[in-house]
């Protein structure tokens, strides 16, 4: 059982931490779905390459997921305008369902079309091996040190988008810029786990933090907290009960939530109550 639950393991250790601290953006910008459909367009040029014949883990097949994903990228800072008639989750929802049944048209080519259909959408993170694991977090380290770089100016852009027009910043290249370094994140974390599984690591542990605390440093630290519960308990739940690895994680992240919810709707009430 250790032999085979280790790396596993440390996926769910090593990888989180970058895609909480992402997960806390999006929430803040109110794109909640701009994830989802990120790691769809991924899995859409990862569904290019295997239909050209190269396995899903090829340097290809991750050229041809990043380059759709950094189309999404432009497309989603180019639809990011402070008035519009059409709202951005509009256009995020349009890129989601388009890439989904591209990629299901794509693979309906493939021998084995329904199996990569199930992978890419729930993935086996329980088969990833030390080279996939380490490949991950050298990239997410990389991201995590542009992000850290340029920290003020990310943070600025998605905590207080008003003060960065009125400092006359160009808010939709640091928009796209965002992006970028977010579809790097996702086209190598959607060949691990897959995509329900991306979207439960970027949204859930950060909800749970924004409906807990207030401060965004505690937000991070608690998220990474659920993220590593969510991702270990999901895990050994698949392995005790024979369930599909991904959508063990992803129904565990769904009972953290609620949890966190009722304790939110419990601490609302007392303070009510106390004043």
């Amino acid at each position: 059982m250790f032999e085979i639950m280790f790396w596993p393991c440390a996926a769910c250790v090593l990888l989180p931490w970058l895609l909480v601290y992402l997960g806390l953006h999006v929430v803040q910008r109110g794109i909640i779905f701009i994830d989802i459909a990120m790691a769809q367009m991924a899995s859409l040029g990862i569904c290019v390459g295997v239909l050209l014949g190269y396995e899903p883990e090829s340097i290809l097949s991750y050229g041809l997921g990043l380059a759709v994903t950094l189309l999404g990228a432009a497309i989603f800072s180019v639809s990011a305008k402070r008035s519009s008639q059409v709202p951005q989750e509009a256009v995020i929802g349009i890129a989601y369902v388009v890439a989904a049944a591209a990629a299901i048209l794509l693979l309906s080519r493939s021998a084995h079309g329904n199996e990569e259909i199930r992978n890419m959408l729930v993935g086996d993170i329980t088969v990833v091996s030390p080279a996939e694991v380490w490949k991950c977090f050298a990239v997410f380290v990389a991201v995590g040190v542009i992000h850290f770089l340029f920290r003020k100016n990310f943070l600025l852009v998605s905590f207080n988008r008003d003060e960065a027009y009125r400092l006359g910043w160009r808010v939709r290249l640091w928009d796209f810029f965002f992006y970028a370094t977010f579809g790097i994140v996702v086209t190598v974390f959607v060949r691990v786990a897959g995509v329900l599984l991306v979207f439960s690591y970027l949204i859930v542990p950060a909800v749970c933090a924004v409906t807990l605390v207030r401060a965004n440093s505690a937000r991070l630290l608690l998220g990474w907290g659920i993220s590593l519960v969510g991702g270990i308990a999901g895990l050994f739940i698949s392995f005790w009960g024979d369930f599909p690895s991904g959508a063990a994680i992803v129904c565990t992240f769904g009972a953290l939530l609620i949890l966190a919810s009722l304790i939110g709707l419990f601490r609302s009430g007392a303070e009510r109550t106390a004043i």
